[in-house]
């Protein structure tokens, strides 16, 4: 088995808020994040398939159709817009770096060719934290 990975970057905007919970309980729990006129981060997606080279080309996936799946399917949806109201995917959900993670695990994994799945989202919210997922 191989693993491949793709590197991209996104920025997008967003805030952590319960609407269900008070403006303090949101501050309380939330801080920054829950700042009303929202704030943004330089996101590093790192996504890995795994797959057996083909004997004639050598691949397990080409990194084209891999670059080509994930602009289409998240970049051109995430990118320079706001998390919370802008992304089909992420409507109802709380935008976390967990949540959008697994979130773009599930757009993803249906646009692989045959053969090839996806091993890991890995997705950096700050060069100090970010979050792995294995589609468990």
């Amino acid at each position: 088995m191989v693993y491949l990975t793709r590197i991209e970057h996104f920025n997008a905007a967003h805030k952590l808020f319960n609407p269900d919970w008070s403006k303090e309980k949101n501050e309380a729990i939330f801080g920054g994040c829950a700042n009303e006129n929202w704030h943004g981060h330089n996101y590093e997606l790192w996504v890995t398939i795994k797959g057996k080279p083909d004997a004639s080309t050598g691949y397990s996936i080409d990194a084209r159709v891999l670059s080509k799946l994930v602009k289409e399917v998240v970049l051109d949806k995430v990118d320079h817009h706001n998390l919370n109201i802008d992304v089909d995917f992420m409507k109802g959900k709380m935008t976390t770096v967990e949540n959008l993670a697994m979130s773009i695990w599930e757009q993803l994994r249906g646009g692989l060719p045959s053969g090839v799945s996806l091993h890991r989202i890995r997705l950096y919210e700050t060069p100090r934290i970010f979050v792995e997922y294995f589609g468990e």
